[in-house]
């Protein structure tokens, strides 16, 4: 902003005090210092906001960027996938019409060799026991649990009845 060496602000300092006088000399010193403050903060605004509008532009001109890169890559993908399947149609050509029902391939092995896909158990997810139940019972092992409250309750000896 402006450069103001200390021989120049006293000498505005004098002339304030002359001018304004020394009574009303620390309030007029209290708006100008509050106009400065909102001034600079003003300042401090409109330069966060030209940056953060760069910043912006520069984030839009790489999205841009990499979403012309991601086409590129897009584009080759499908190119050779395009390319990939027309070969492996040309490859296996000879291979769909040898493979006829009833017509057994050169080597001996039938592409029926292959098992049949067979669906597993309805809960294979579902651990099984490992000591079986009656085995158990036998032994006494707790199947069920109880609360503590209940256990309390079993096992507490019944009241027997005093006589009067």
């Amino acid at each position: 902003m402006l450069d103001f060496g200390v021989s120049e602000l006293a000498v505005i300092g004098a002339v304030a005090l002359l001018v304004i006088g020394p009574e009303k000399l620390p309030r007029v010193a209290r708006t100008v210092g509050a106009l400065l403050g909102k001034a600079q903060r003003y300042v401090a605004d409109v330069k966060a906001e030209v940056s953060r509008s760069i910043d912006l532009e520069e984030l839009k001109k790489m999205k841009e960027s990499m979403e012309g890169a991601a086409r590129e890559v897009e584009d080759s993908v499908h190119s050779s996938t395009h390319e990939f399947e027309k070969s492996w149609s040309d490859v296996t050509a000879g291979l769909d019409a040898a493979a006829t029902p009833g017509s057994a391939p050169s080597d001996g092995i039938g592409f029926d060799a292959m098992p049949a896909y067979k669906r597993p158990k309805k809960n294979w997810r579902i651990k099984q026991k490992a000591i079986p139940q009656w085995y158990k019972m036998r032994n006494g092992v707790r199947t069920h649990t109880q609360s503590g409250a209940a256990r309390v309750a079993r096992f507490r000896p019944r009241p027997t009845s005093t006589p009067r």
